[in-house]
C-alpha cells in the first residue's frame, strides 16, 4: 500500500483537509442533482396524474355512452324479433284455419265418395240426365280455361245446376233397370266433382304459402345477427384501467422528498463544516485528533447518504413509472374506443337498413296474407258449394220419391175416373137402347134427331203441349240414407245458428 504523506498540522496517516472538502462538495453536488431530478420527476408525476385522471374519465364516459347505445340496439333487435313473432303467429293462425277448412272440404268430398248414385240418374236418356253437364273423361278437362279461373267452379258448371234442370224437366225411368242391380258399378257423387281442379287449387295454395315463407326468411337472421354484433362490440370494449391511488403516490413522494431534503441538508451542513475547517486551518488553527476522527467519520458516511438518496429517487421514479404505465394504458384504451365508436356508427347504419327492410317485409307479408285469406275464402266457398250439392241431391231423392207418389196417386185417379166413366157410358147406353126400343117407333124421325145418339165415350189424356211424366224407382235404402243425411245437415245448421 502506498504511504500517505504526513501533514504537519493533522499528523501522519490523516487525509488532507482539502480532500475532505472536495469529497463533501462532490457529495453535495451529487445530492443536489438527485434532489433536482426528484423534484422534476415529482412535477412530471403531478402532470401525468392529471392526464391519467382525464383519460380515465374520458374512457369511462365513452364506455358508458357506448353501453347505452348498445342497449338501444338490443332493444331494436328485440323489436324486430317481436315483429317477426307477430308475423309468424299470423302465419300459424292462417295455417290453422287452412287445415280446418281443407279438412272440412276433404270430409265433404269423402262423404260425396261414400254416397252412391243410381245409374238412372246419369246414364243417357232422350229427355234429360241429372249430371249431363259433367265431363266424362280426363281429356275433356284439359280444354282452354279462362285465366285465373278453375274449371268446374263456374256457376254454369256447378253440380247443383243439373239438379235444377232435373226439377224443371223431370227424369225418365228408362229401359236400363236390368243393369242397376250391381251397386259396385255405380258412380258416387264425388265422381261428378272436378278433382283435378281442386288439386290444382291446393297446389297453388301451398305454393303461395311457400312464397310467404320466402318473404319472411329475408329478415329471419336479423335478430341473431344484431345480437351477435352487439355482443362483439360489447366484448371489444376495454376493461377498466387500474388507476393508481393518487393520494398514496403523492404521500409517498412527499415522504421521500422530505427524507431527501433532510439528507441534502446534512450534506450541505457537512460541506459547510468542511469549508469552515479548511478556512480555520488556513488561518493557523490546529485540530485535535478527536476532531480529525470526527471529520473523517462524517466524510466516510457521505456514500451512505448518497445511497439513501439513490434509493429515494428510485422510489419516486417507480411511482412515476406507475403513473406513466397507467397513462399509456388509458391512451391505448381510448384508441380502442375510437375503433369501437367506428363499429358503433356502422352498426347504426346497419340497423337503419334492417328496420327499413323489415317494414318492407311486413308490408309484403300482410299483403300476401290477405291474398292467402282470400284463397281460404275460395276453399270455404267450395265447402259450402259441395255441402249444398250433397244436400240438394238428397233433397232431390226425396223430391223424386214425392213426385213418384204424386204421379202414382194421379194415375190412380185417372184410372179410377176412366173406369167409372166407362161404366157410366155402358149403363147410359143400355138405358138409351131400352128407351129407343120402347118409344122409338112411335116418335117421328124429325121430332128429335139426336134421340138415336149413343153416349160420349171419354178418355183422360195429358195436355197436348206436355210430355207424359215418368219417375225413377228409388230404392228404399237410398231414400233412407238421403233422409238421414238431410236430418244430420239440418241439425248441424241449427246448432251453428244457435252458436
Amino acid at each position: 500500500m502506498a504511504s500517505t504523506p504526513t501533514n504537519e498540522k493533522f499528523g501522519p496517516e490523516q487525509p488532507h483537509l482539502v480532500q475532505l472538502v472536495l469529497a463533501s462538495k462532490k457529495a453535495l453536488q451529487h445530492g443536489e442533482q438527485l434532489c433536482s431530478r426528484a423534484r422534476s420527476i415529482s412535477v412530471e408525476s403531478a402532470q401525468t396524474a392529471l392526464d391519467v385522471l382525464a383519460l380515465d374519465a374520458k374512457v369511462k364516459w365513452i364506455t358508458n355512452a357506448v353501453t347505452e347505445q348498445l342497449k338501444l340496439a338490443a332493444s331494436v333487435a328485440k323489436m324486430i324479433e317481436s315483429k317477426r313473432t307477430v308475423l309468424e303467429q299470423e302465419a300459424k293462425t292462417w295455417d290453422t284455419i287452412r287445415k280446418q277448412r281443407t279438412s272440412a272440404l276433404d270430409a265433404v268430398l269423402d262423404s260425396l265418395g261414400n254416397q252412391a248414385v243410381p245409374p238412372d240418374f246419369y246414364l243417357n236418356s232422350p229427355v234429360s240426365s241429372l249430371f249431363g253437364s259433367q265431363r266424362g273423361s280426363d281429356d275433356e278437362r284439359e280444354d282452354n280455361r279462362p285465366n285465373g279461373t278453375m274449371a268446374g267452379f263456374q256457376p254454369g258448371a256447378s253440380p247443383t245446376e243439373t239438379l235444377r234442370a232435373v226439377l224443371r224437366n223431370g227424369v225418365v225411368n228408362g229401359q236400363r233397370r236390368a243393369r242397376t242391380n250391381d251397386r259396385s258399378t255405380w258412380k258416387t257423387l264425388r265422381d261428378f266433382v272436378d278433382e283435378q281442379a281442386i288439386e290444382d287449387m291446393f297446389d297453388a295454395l301451398e305454393l303461395e304459402r311457400n312464397v310467404l315463407d320466402d318473404i319472411m326468411a329475408r329478415t329471419s337472421d336479423y335478430p341473431e345477427t344484431l345480437t351477435g354484433t352487439i355482443s362483439a362490440i360489447q366484448n371489444s370494449l376495454p376493461l377498466a384501467i387500474s388507476v393508481p391511488n393518487m393520494t398514496e403516490v403523492f404521500n409517498s413522494q412527499e415522504t421521500v422528498s422530505a427524507d431527501m431534503a433532510t439528507h441534502l441538508s446534512s450534506l450541505l451542513q457537512h460541506y459547510d463544516q468542511m469549508v469552515q475547517a479548511l478556512h480555520d486551518s488556513e488561518a493557523g488553527e490546529t485540530f485535535g485528533q478527536a476532531e480529525i476522527q470526527d471529520m473523517n467519520r462524517d466524510t466516510n458516511e457521505l456514500p451512505a447518504i448518497i445511497a439513501d438518496l439513490d434509493r429515494n429517487i428510485n422510489s419516486i421514479s417507480e411511482s412515476h413509472q406507475r403513473l406513466i404505465s397507467a397513462k399509456k394504458s388509458a391512451q391505448e384504451q381510448l384508441e380502442g374506443q375510437r375503433r369501437v365508436l367506428a363499429d358503433l356508427g356502422e352498426l347504426a347504419d346497419i340497423i337503419a337498413d334492417m328496420l327499413e327492410r323489415q317494414e318492407i317485409v311486413e308490408a309484403e307479408c300482410k299483403e300476401h296474407l290477405a291474398q292467402l285469406e282470400q284463397r281460404l275464402t275460395t276453399v270455404e266457398e267450395l265447402h259450402h258449394r259441395y255441402t249444398s250439392y250433397q244436400y240438394s241431391y238428397n233433397k232431390l231423392v226425396v223430391e223424386l220419391v214425392r213426385r213418384r207418389k204424386y204421379m202414382e196417386a194421379a194415375m190412380k185417379i185417372v184410372q179410377g175416373m176412366t173406369k167409372e166413366l166407362k161404366a157410366m157410358a155402358e149403363e147410359e147406353q143400355q138405358l138409351r137402347v131400352v128407351f129407343n126400343e120402347a118409344h122409338g117407333d112411335y116418335l117421328p124421325m124429325d121430332v128429335c134427331l139426336s134421340i138415336a145418339n149413343m153416349p160420349t165415350r171419354w178418355q183422360v189424356m195429358p195436355e197436348s203441349d206436355q210430355i207424359e211424366e215418368s219417375a225413377l224407382d228409388i230404392d228404399t235404402d237410398i231414400l233412407s240414407e238421403a233422409l238421414s243425411r238431410i236430418s244430420t245437415a239440418e241439425g248441424a245448421l241449427n246448432a251453428s245458428q244457435s252458436l
